[in-house]
């Protein structure tokens, strides 16, 4: 094995990348979990954010315009996990598991015609000589404007749950909603609300899979990292900045199987892709504990059906 062939420069900033459609749709499912809501259909928001971002970016032949596509296909299929949880008072993991495995068929069969098709080309940011610098140049300046935008959107959500009424009466819901619901706070719109911001979250994380990191269609490409986005919610304990944490190191151990593999590494290959969800469940067992006291950060009223005449 050569390991000489490994630069961590490039290490790092591609741990960026792919951490990148894992922690937007994490931040987007902890708001949502802050709000009382448990979706678990984040896979299949996140594929069908992926076939709409990448189908409309080819035929208009614009990046943006297919990243917000995205975020409405995203979107839009949450508002139907919302309505179904929310007027019909469905069971939300039932209807999550639902949504996902709608997900994974729609986007199966609008891709249908998109297999093997090349998308337009997501230009970097230009910092100009900043990019030029050793190091610092290539893993802090020579991104994508997703990549930055999902550091500013943790740091968005974070002040927003801390320092503003909105974000208090977010978190008031997702403690007590029968509590917030006396205080004439509308509980079914405010949890409307964090679904399809959730939702478009999770959009724009498939896209980013579809047209930045691959970039191509494939069926079922988010290849579980919804579940693992779920799964980072938990591990942060339902802190934006502890799924940052999370989110990068999931990516960073993806990137790695990867250089190991190039670099010739005397392990099963099968071992080394499926090291990052192992590496996952690993942390999630230690986190869980109640010696780290992960359960305390958990909403109150998380998973449980509203019922304003109850």
């Amino acid at each position: 094995m050569d390991l000489s062939a490994i630069n961590p420069v490039i290490l790092v900033a591609s741990l960026m990348v792919a951490a990148t459609p894992i922690l937007l749709a994490a931040v987007g499912e902890l708001v949502v979990e802050r709000s009382g809501v448990l979706n678990l259909g984040v896979e299949g928001m996140m594929i069908t954010g992926a076939i709409c971002g990448f189908a409309i970016a080819v035929e208009t032949g614009s990046p943006t315009i297919g990243f917000l596509a995205a975020m409405a296909g995203g979107a839009l299929l949450a508002m139907v996990f919302g309505v179904l949880t929310q007027f019909l008072l469905s069971n939300h993991v039932a209807t999550g598991l639902a949504l996902t495995l709608f997900g994974l068929g729609l986007s199966a069969l609008l891709g249908q015609g998109y297999v093997g098709v090349r998308p337009p080309a997501t230009p970097k940011m230009d910092f100009g000589p900043l990019s030029d610098l050793p190091v610092v140049g290539r893993i802090v300046f020579g991104h994508d404007l997703v990549v930055y935008a999902s550091l500013l959107l943790v740091a968005g959500v974070w002040a927003f749950l801390r320092y503003t009424r909105a974000g208090l009466i977010l978190r008031a819901v997702g403690e007590s909603h029968d509590a917030a619901h006396a205080l004439g706070y509308r509980v079914v719109t405010i949890r409307l609300l964090a679904i399809a911001f959730g939702g478009a979250c999770a959009g724009l994380g498939g896209a980013y899979l579809s047209l930045i990191r691959v970039p191509q269609w494939t069926e079922g490409m988010t290849a579980g990292a919804g579940w693992i986005a779920l799964a980072l919610v938990v591990f942060a304990s339902w802190r934006p900045w502890r799924v940052l944490v999370g989110a990068y190191l999931f990516g960073g151990v993806t990137v790695l199987q990867l250089n190991l593999q190039a670099a010739g590494a005397a392990v099963p290959v099968e071992i080394l892709s499926m090291s990052p969800y192992l590496i996952t469940i690993l942390v999630l067992v230690i986190i869980s504990s109640d010696r780290f006291g992960a359960r305390l950060g958990a909403p109150a009223s998380l998973g449980r059906v509203f019922h304003a005449n109850r």
